[in-house]
């Protein structure tokens, strides 16, 4: 299908749906639960759908949709969503392969949502997909998409559920082959305050060689769809709402530039105690390590994709899962996790984190400034896991920040170098002393214990600049299997 060239402003919703219609070569079927037929709807409406549709279905009911589509554990999910596709397009090609399948490009398109009701209104989401051929008698591809609604009424998000999928649909045929064109589109007529895209992933012939789906997730964010994607230890995207339902939360945040042996001891020695709490045991633990959208950064304007890429598969080497946030403020990335789960969370951070924490001047926006920030992070099982950090280290860390003058001012300045700084003896503000030791004292912060004294003087810029000088000594500091990645794959400027 071409693009008409038009003005974004003249692709309306409307428009979208009646170019897919007047296009003959494109044909097949419309399949979706849960919130009705919103998204067949714009093409029924906009005309000359007969040379579109060759069918449009919905199976509202459980046993009809199991009778159809095989029985799935939970309706709105992937696995329901890969169940429709199969069954629809092996329906569609079976039936018009031949009479019309040498000039056809066939499609499936299907959802399966949960939209608020007269007697719920939470967890709003859905999955679409479409599975479609790109040129005809050519195999087809898979696209697929997670969305969360944010509109108050169910028929507020049906009217964006409608529109997201026509943007879905005409992205599928038109920007099929520039992510840059694809991903904000999702989300054309409607805004990121009605509806969140936190997962895309594509499959098949046409872009398995060139589209990685790791860099789409993380063009989620920084287009604005999302605030947060994940991937699994195998490299895998992975949906949140399905991987952290009902899982306890293990959590370290860091650059990982690369992971070192300091980030995998605070992960071994704050796991430890996370396991020996009473909410714990038990219960599923998901351990995932966290990257910033400004880690990622790295000093610069635009994000670097095989940089980023590096830092994941060097953490999936050792088994973690990764999660890449737009979260600054713990207390946001807290909240983030409650969409998923009411088991406990531990968050694993440094001193240096900790005394950021503490900084009041990231709590201008919230009304009750640093107090309220706290609120939001403690209210529902939430732990911070602190590793110890060495006077030399610390002085370091203050002295390359906007921390050191205002710490010194305040009576919270440097230690010792040899000094051993933990949760128990950290200094922050004067007026802040009271509330530090009430968080401490019930153990809202805990002092992770066991930490190897070996690692604690180890930094990811000091081994990056290790690895660029030739300095055989930066393999000390990572993981082996870490250290056979970077070697094997000329990463961060290794060479031999």
């Amino acid at each position: 299908m071409k693009d008409p060239q038009l003005e974004p402003s003249e692709l309306t919703t409307n428009r979208k749906a009646l170019l897919v219609n007047l296009d003959q070569n494109v044909y097949g079927t419309f399949a979706e639960i849960g919130a009705g037929q919103e998204v067949a709807r714009h093409f029924f409406k906009a005309g000359g759908a007969a040379g579109t549709i060759a069918k449009s279905m919905s199976a509202y009911d459980m046993k009809f949709s199991d009778e159809i589509y095989g029985k799935a554990s939970r309706y709105v999910s992937r696995d329901r969503l890969s169940q429709m596709l199969d069954h629809e397009y092996n329906l569609l090609i079976n039936r018009l392969d031949e009479s019309r399948g040498k000039d056809t490009t066939f499609f499936v398109f299907a959802n399966t949502v949960a939209a608020a009701s007269y007697n719920n209104n939470k967890n709003c989401h859905g999955w679409m997909g479409i599975r479609y051929q790109i040129s005809p008698e050519a195999p087809p591809n898979d696209i697929i998409i997670h969305v969360r609604m944010w509109d108050k009424t169910g028929s507020a998000q049906q009217e964006a559920l409608g529109i997201a999928g026509v943007n879905f649909i005409w992205a599928a045929l038109v920007y099929y082959d520039d992510m840059e064109e694809f991903i904000p589109s999702l989300l054309h007529s409607l805004g990121n305050e009605r509806l969140e895209v936190d997962m895309l992933e594509f499959h098949g012939p046409d872009f398995d060689d060139k589209v990685e789906n790791r860099v789409v997730s993380l063009q989620l964010v920084e287009h604005g769809l999302t605030n947060a994607v994940m991937f699994g230890s195998d490299g895998s995207v992975l949906q949140p709402s399905e991987f952290l339902y009902k899982k306890s939360l293990l959590v370290e945040r860091g650059s990982f530039r690369p992971i070192t042996h300091v980030n995998t001891d605070m992960l071994k020695c704050a796991g430890a105690q996370f396991m020996q709490e009473d909410s714990v045991q038990g219960e599923s633990v998901v351990a995932l390590l966290e990257i910033t959208m400004k880690n990622l950064l790295a000093g610069g304007k635009d994000i670097d994709y095989e940089d980023f890429l590096a830092r994941v598969d060097a953490i999936n080497v050792l088994g973690y899962h990764v999660l890449v946030s737009n979260y600054m403020e713990y207390y946001r990335l807290s909240a983030y996790f409650r969409r998923y789960t009411q088991k406990m969370i531990g968050i694993v951070l440094g001193i240096n984190h900790l005394q950021e924490i503490f900084n009041e001047e990231y709590y201008e926006d919230l009304d009750g400034g640093i107090l309220e920030s706290f609120g939001r992070l403690f209210k529902a099982n939430v732990k911070l896991y602190v590793y110890p950090m060495k006077g030399t280290s610390y002085n370091s860390y203050i002295g390359h920040t906007d921390l050191q003058e205002k710490l010194v001012e305040s009576g919270a300045g440097g230690f010792a170098d040899d000094m051993l700084i933990s949760a128990d003896n950290l200094k922050v503000k004067s007026k802040l002393r009271h509330l530090y030791t009430y968080l401490l004292e019930n153990h809202y912060i805990e002092p992770v214990l066991g930490a190897d004294a070996s690692h604690l003087n180890i930094f990811s810029r000091n081994i990056l600049k290790k690895i660029t000088e030739d300095d055989p000594s930066w393999e000390e500091c990572v993981p082996p299997r870490v250290a056979e990645l970077i070697k094997e794959r000329g990463l961060w400027g290794y060479h031999d």
